[in-house]
């Protein structure tokens, strides 16, 4: 039977525990409704959803430079890391001076993710730190500040209240698919233990039927032993019949023998080898008797025992194919788990 295999959480992804199409549509309904971006990524930072609400500001300008995405990268990871250490969403200003956030994806203390928004500002932009940082990651100043002028105005409680609603709802959904994860494999596990249990009880179960047969062809045997040793008892009754009327016939032998004199000495041998072949004949018989007698109680004794033996592997044969039934029927239900399992 295979041992009992747990889910190692360093291996787990995104993927196996988030349908990434409901959590994708999820983020854009927040994203929209909410006037504020966002974007799932994996604990390398590679996102795994299409980003939501982007701002021209990001996707259009800062990130359209290898610097601007270098340090647009270098920002997530830090945030990332810091909602990773406390476990819990974390609100930061990003290298570009807009505020975003980072809510980490759990699954039992371990981060499997993260949940990327914000994109928005508290308080108008200062122009002259805009334009330092569009010439440092290489785009146009005035570009730069109609982009930002237009990004969304908020307050520091609707983001962090956006950051906590994104973090409770990916780490419900996260923890539920945990928990079909879990229930998935300890169902193939179960599904295969169960197979391998049912195979060997179909064959425990095809042996003792041979066992049953196989001692009832010996019962049935001991019973014709048995039979036989009557008959040759039978036999042997009528041996010592004969002997006894051939000892008589020798007697009368002798007697007639005696009386014919001289001329009856030859018969008279005759007769006396007579007398003891009957005699020996008998007492042949009467030891055949005794050694059959001896094999019918020894045969009775086996009888009884095979009696025995054959109720108890009848028995077993039954209750062996019970369980087995038993088996075969948790078979199924594990098999019907299995299906819901995996769907």
């Amino acid at each position: 039977m295979n041992e009992e295999k747990t889910i190692d959480l360093s291996e787990i992804k995104l993927q196996d525990v988030l349908d990434i199409n409901l959590l994708q549509k999820f983020q854009d309904n927040f994203a929209e409704s909410m006037d504020i971006a966002s974007v799932t990524v994996d604990v390398n930072g590679n996102p795994v959803t299409t980003p939501s609400s982007y701002t021209s500001f990001c996707l259009n300008l800062t990130q359209s430079t290898n610097i601007g995405k270098s340090r647009c990268a270098e920002s997530h990871r830090k945030g990332g890391e810091e909602a990773a250490r406390t476990g819990k969403p974390y609100i930061y200003t990003c290298h570009a001076g807009l505020i975003d956030f980072a809510a980490p994806i759990m699954v039992n203390g371990v981060q499997i993710g993260t949940i990327l928004g914000g994109q928005v500002l508290t308080h108008a932009p200062e122009h002259d730190s805009y334009r330092n940082t569009a010439r440092e990651i290489g785009v146009n100043g005035d570009q730069y500040i109609d982009a930002v002028n237009n990004v969304k105005l908020t307050t520091e409680r609707n983001i962090k209240a956006a950051a906590e609603v994104l973090f409770i709802v990916a780490n419900s959904l996260s923890q539920i698919g945990y928990q079909q994860l879990s229930i998935k494999n300890m169902s193939n596990e179960l599904n295969d233990n169960f197979s391998q249990i049912s195979a060997t009880m179909e064959e425990l179960s095809a042996t003792s039927i041979t066992v049953t047969e196989n001692q009832q062809i010996l019962n049935d045997e001991i019973i014709n032993v048995q039979k036989v040793s009557e008959q040759i008892n039978t036999i042997l009754d009528s041996i010592k019949s004969i002997a006894d009327q051939t000892k008589m016939l020798g007697l009368n032998a002798a007697i007639e023998a005696a009386r014919a004199g001289e001329a009856g000495k030859g018969f008279g041998v005759v007769a006396t080898e007579i007398r003891n072949l009957s005699q020996n004949s008998k007492e042949t018989a009467m030891q055949i008797v005794n050694l059959t007698n001896e094999i019918q109680s020894s045969m009775k004794k086996t009888l009884d025992i095979s009696d025995s033996t054959l109720s108890n592997t009848e028995q077993q044969s039954a209750a062996i194919q019970e369980a087995n039934a038993s088996i075969e029927e948790l078979v199924a239900f594990t098999s019907e788990l299995n299906r819901i399992a995996n769907a």
